[in-house]
């Protein structure tokens, strides 16, 4: 029998279904974290520390991830809490613009609206985003785990990607009745597009009967004991909060390295940003594609690619740090590429990672049982959201607060660079390091898995 899933898991359509969810919310967080950031501070004139703030403010509120994935394990089902979620994000999406909009007027309240609005937006990352990788790891057949994490974070990218171009294209001529409107139909496509792609999709529910002989589901703080009990768990939340740690690092610092560094112009900066991106598409193809066959069936198959993303990612940094002593003339831009490609690799090994150790008990077998309901995918995947949020939100600050320090000390902007991508590449080996610690776990996880 399959692995708790009532003998079926996900075809690739269906995978392709859930990837448009993960496109919704990628789609409307687009417009709380950037469309509006830009809007409050070129349009509005308002202080750029306010949307800062506002985008930090989401993250931490994501610190309840941990909850949500809790609630999901003991709802039976996922969709419930797929389609709340991502009406809470549509709802936030809105509110923040009416809270733009009181802001404006100069209304006070219109900071505290804008807090509530964040705060909603944060929620509902955390209540749609935690549930729909729980129900990939639950769902997901072990040899197409990477393909799955692939898929899902391309289509991500994506579907940021297509918001960002049809908001930006309809948004002029400027207004705010126009932006209300943008914002208000784009978040509504992409409720809607995430409700019909995941209608019908969860299999494995439990009846009545099953559900009265089922075992009551462990309060929240004890499922959190036993989750942290495990040690490989442990590990594996330290390993994302390092890794996302360093990669949120050079999000903020890239481009104006290579204005100040190499003397790009802006839109010559955001191209370098593109051909990122382009890096972490291939790598994320790559690893999807060969981390599909044999190798990615296994624990130790996936760490592998893991340990080989943080090191590529490690020495890109390195040459980065090169690049900021030598300038002109350092092939910036393929280092940049390679910096992009070994990113691709470690993210997308990283959640498939957390799908195959989600959908494992402390021992490494799956851990449900012949009704397919959920055993604490929903809480691990929680608890690694969790950490995620922390490093995307630390990482950020952390890499400008660097750069503005190092050159207010120093007064030397190759030295200011050359630490900070050092310090980056540190957290990356450490990060290999940290997974590279946690023991291989002898079982396999293969659908064969008899319960």
């Amino acid at each position: 029998m399959s692995a708790g899933r009532s003998g079926a898991s996900l075809t690739w359509l269906e995978i392709v279904r859930l990837g448009l969810v993960q496109s919704a919310i990628g789609a409307i967080v687009m417009l709380a974290t950037s469309l509006l950031n830009r809007v409050m501070v070129v349009e509005y004139a308002l202080p750029a520390a306010l949307p800062a703030g506002l985008v930090a403010w989401h993250y931490a509120v994501q610190l309840s991830r941990p909850l949500w994935g809790h609630g999901s394990d003991s709802g039976r089902r996922r969709t419930p809490w797929i389609i709340v979620g991502m009406g809470m994000l549509a709802a936030g999406a809105v509110t923040a613009v009416w809270a733009l909009g009181v802001i404006a007027g100069g209304s006070t309240f219109g900071y505290a609206l804008a807090v509530l609005a964040f705060a909603v937006i944060g929620a509902g990352v955390g209540a749609a985003g935690t549930s729909l990788l729980a129900l990939l790891a639950r769902q997901v057949a072990p040899d197409r785990r990477a393909g799955a994490a692939a898929v899902t974070w391309i289509m991500m990218v994506a579907g940021i990607a297509v918001s960002a171009g049809i908001a930006g294209a309809l948004l002029d001529p400027f207004s705010f009745a126009r932006l209300l409107r943008v914002v208000a139909g784009v978040a509504g496509v992409a409720l809607l597009v995430a409700i019909l792609a995941v209608t019908g999709i969860e299999r494995g529910s439990l009846t009545a009967v099953d559900a009265r002989v089922a075992p009551p589901q462990a309060r929240f703080w004890d499922a959190l004991a036993a989750m942290w009990a495990d040690r490989e768990a442990r590990r594996f939340t330290g390993f994302i909060f390092l890794s996302m740690l360093a990669y949120a690092m050079q999000d903020l610092i890239l481009e104006p390295f290579t204005g100040l560094r190499f003397g790009l112009s802006p839109g010559q900066s955001t191209q370098v940003s593109g051909i990122q991106h382009g890096g972490v598409l291939l790598g994320m193809i790559l690893t999807g594609v060969a981390g599909s066959g044999a190798s990615g069936r296994t624990a130790a198959g996936m760490r592998r690619w893991i340990v080989g993303g943080c090191a590529g990612s490690a020495i890109a940094l390195c040459g980065l740090a090169i690049a900021a002593r030598v300038g002109p003339g350092w092939p910036i831009l393929a280092n940049v590429f390679a910096l992009g490609f070994a990113n691709g690799v470690f993210a997308v090994a990283a959640i498939g990672a957390m799908m195959a150790l989600a959908g494992a008990g402390p021992t490494g077998k799956s851990h449900g049982n012949s009704h397919g309901e959920p055993h604490g995918e929903g809480l691990r995947m929680g608890i690694w959201g969790a950490a995620q949020a922390i490093a995307f939100g630390l990482g950020g600050v952390t890499g400008a607060v660097a750069v503005d320090a190092g050159r207010a000390l120093t007064g030397s902007v190759p030295n200011t660079f050359m630490v900070v991508f050092g310090v980056e590449a540190v957290l990356f080996l450490a990060a290999a390091a940290v997974s590279l610690r946690s023991p291989p776990r002898a079982v396999r996880f293969d659908r064969e898995v008899v319960l």
